[in-house]
């Protein structure tokens, strides 16, 4: 994996369900699982790419040289290229959580 990972809890002040939907067990093998009011922060230690196996994410991009801070949301499928140094920080979308997968760029072209 290359990237830092942190993660935080949202306040509890907030009301979540009790308990999210079943992720099916193909679906969680070789990805990570981001319960629903949980953050996480990735720092991309080179090219990556972060690629929503379920769910939906809703992600932010630091802010560039070129660009300023960008909030995107991405369903099941869909991939966001992360270039090396560069940090996100991304939340399920719904209460129902996220499974994603976070490969080096590189290692996806040579599949």
């Amino acid at each position: 994996m290359s990237a830092v990972c942190t993660s935080s809890s949202i306040p509890s002040s907030l009301s979540l369900p009790a308990k999210a939907a079943a992720v099916p067990p193909a679906v969680r093998r070789g990805a990570w699982q981001l319960l629903a009011g949980q953050a996480a922060t990735l720092r991309a230690t080179q090219p990556s790419v972060l690629r929503v196996r379920q769910g939906r994410v809703w992600v932010t991009q630091d802010a560039t040289d070129r660009w300023g801070s960008e909030d995107v949301v991405l369903a099941p499928g869909e991939s966001l290229m992360v270039a090396a140094g560069q940090r996100l920080v991304m939340e399920p979308w719904d209460s129902f959580g996220a499974t994603y997968t976070w490969d080096e760029a590189a290692t996806l072209v040579s599949r």
